[in-house]
C-alpha cells in the first residue's frame, strides 16, 4: 500500500513540474502518454493517408547524353596547318567565339579567286562604259552594249559568290580559316591540337558543342520488360556523382529497335539540367514507374515515413501532441517515395513523416 502511494506521488509531481515548464520531447509523463514540446511540434511534419493508383517499378542501367537537337558537330572546311587552338575540352563557349585558326593553301586559292573576281568587275565596268560611249557616238550597236552589261552582271555575281564563301566559312586575309562556335554551349569533344596537319579530305569532326541545360537519360530496356514500357511514364534517375539526388523526368521516346550488341531496346528520358550537374556520358540508374491499365487503387503514404524494426514495419499515427500511436502496417510495395499499404492504416489518417524515428524510440523503448 505504501509503495502504491509513493508511485502516485511521483506521477503527481511529474504533472506539476510539466505545468511549470515547456515539455521537451524526452518528457514521459507516465507509461502511456508522450507529449511533444512546442519546438518539436513545429518541426514535426505529417501527411495524410490517401488512395493512389497502384504502380510498379522497373530498374534499368543507362547513361546521360546531350540532347542531339542541341548538339553541333564542327568539321574543317579546308585542310592546312592548325596555328592556334583557343579552347579545351569541357570549356563553355559563346556563339561566334573563336575556337581555332587554320593556315591553308586552299584559302590562298580562294583569295586569288576573290582578287580575280574584283578585277573582272573593274574590267567589265570599263568595257560597259566604253560600249555606251561608242553607242552614243553611233560607232557600235545596242547589242554590244547589252552584251557588255551581261558580262558585268556575271562578274558581279561571281564576286558576290566568293564574298559569301568568305563570310560563311570565316575565311580571312593571309590564307587564314577561323573556326568559330555556331552556338553557345560546352565543348564535349575535341579532335584538334595546335600544329596539327589537317588533310583536305578529312571526314571526321574537330569539335562537338552541346547545350546541356536539358539532357537525355538513355535506358537499356531488356526484351522481357518491353511490353511494360509506355510513353509519358514517370522516370527517376540517379547517378554515381549524386547518389542521394533524384532527377525526375518522363519517357518521351521509345526506340523500337533492338540493339544487336546489347539485345536491349533504348528508351529516352528528357531531364531538366539548369545547374549543369548532369554531364554527358555519366552512368545512370533509371527507375520507371509502370502503371497497369487495369491497376487498382490502394492506400499510400510517403516511403520515408515507414519505420523498420524487429522485422516489422511501423508508422506513427498523429492525432495531436498528446495522442500519437505506434501502428504496425503491411507494406504491399514501395515505388520511388511512395509506399502502398495493404493494412494497418485508414484513409485520411495523419502519418508523421519527420521526427518519426525519435518519437518511435521514445514511445517504444
Amino acid at each position: 500500500m505504501k509503495k502504491q502511494i509513493l508511485i502516485l506521488c511521483v506521477v503527481a509531481l511529474g504533472f506539476a513540474a510539466c505545468d511549470k515548464k515547456s515539455i521537451t520531447p524526452s518528457d514521459l509523463v507516465n507509461a502511456e502518454t508522450f507529449v511533444l514540446s512546442d519546438t518539436m511540434l513545429k518541426t514535426t511534419k505529417t501527411e495524410r493517408v490517401k488512395m493512389d493508383t497502384l504502380r510498379n517499378e522497373i530498374s534499368f542501367y543507362g547513361k546521360i547524353t546531350a540532347d542531339n537537337n542541341k548538339l553541333i558537330e564542327i568539321f574543317p572546311i579546308v585542310g592546312g596547318n592548325v596555328s592556334k587552338v583557343l579552347v579545351e575540352l569541357g570549356d563553355y563557349v559563346k556563339k561566334g567565339e573563336l575556337l581555332a585558326v587554320i593556315k591553308s593553301t586552299e584559302v590562298a586559292g580562294y583569295e586569288k579567286e576573290l582578287m580575280d573576281a574584283k578585277n573582272d568587275v573593274i574590267v567589265a565596268k570599263n568595257n560597259l562604259k566604253i560600249a555606251q560611249e561608242l553607242f552614243e557616238g553611233k560607232l557600235n550597236t545596242e547589242r554590244e552594249v547589252i552584251e557588255a552589261k551581261s558580262i558585268l552582271e556575271k562578274a558581279n555575281a561571281q564576286l558576290n559568290r566568293i564574298q559569301e564563301t568568305f563570310k560563311i566559312y570565316n575565311l580571312k586575309d593571309g590564307s587564314t580559316f577561323e573556326v568559330r562556335s555556331p552556338i553557345s554551349g560546352f565543348i564535349i569533344q575535341k579532335n584538334i591540337n595546335q600544329d596539327m596537319q589537317l588533310r583536305s579530305d578529312r571526314s571526321d569532326n574537330i569539335f562537338d558543342i552541346a547545350q546541356i541545360d536539358d539532357v537525355w537519360a538513355i535506358a537499356n530496356v531488356n526484351e522481357s520488360d518491353i511490353a511494360d514500357i509506355r510513353l509519358g511514364v514517370d522516370a527517376f534517375v540517379t547517378t554515381i556523382s549524386y547518389k542521394e539526388r533524384i532527377f525526375k523526368g518522363k519517357v518521351d521516346k521509345i526506340f523500337n529497335v533492338i540493339d544487336p550488341d546489347t539485345k536491349a531496346m533504348k528508351v529516352r528520358i528528357k531531364l531538366a539540367n539548369p545547374g549543369y550537374d548532369l554531364k554527358p556520358e555519366m552512368r545512370a540508374f533509371i527507375r520507371l514507374a509502370i502503371v497497369d491499365d487495369a491497376a487498382n487503387q490502394m492506400l499510400s503514404i510517403p516511403a520515408t515515413s515507414v519505420i523498420f524494426d524487429k522485422n516489422k514495419t511501423f508508422v506513427m499515427v498523429f492525432k495531436d501532441r498528446y495522442n500519437i500511436e505506434t501502428r504496425e502496417v503491411e507494406v504491399f510495395r514501395s515505388v520511388a517515395n511512395t509506399a502502398f499499404i495493404k493494412s494497418g492504416v485508414k484513409e485520411d489518417e495523419q502519418i508523421i513523416t519527420k521526427n518519426q524515428l525519435f518519437i518511435y524510440d521514445a514511445l517504444n523503448d
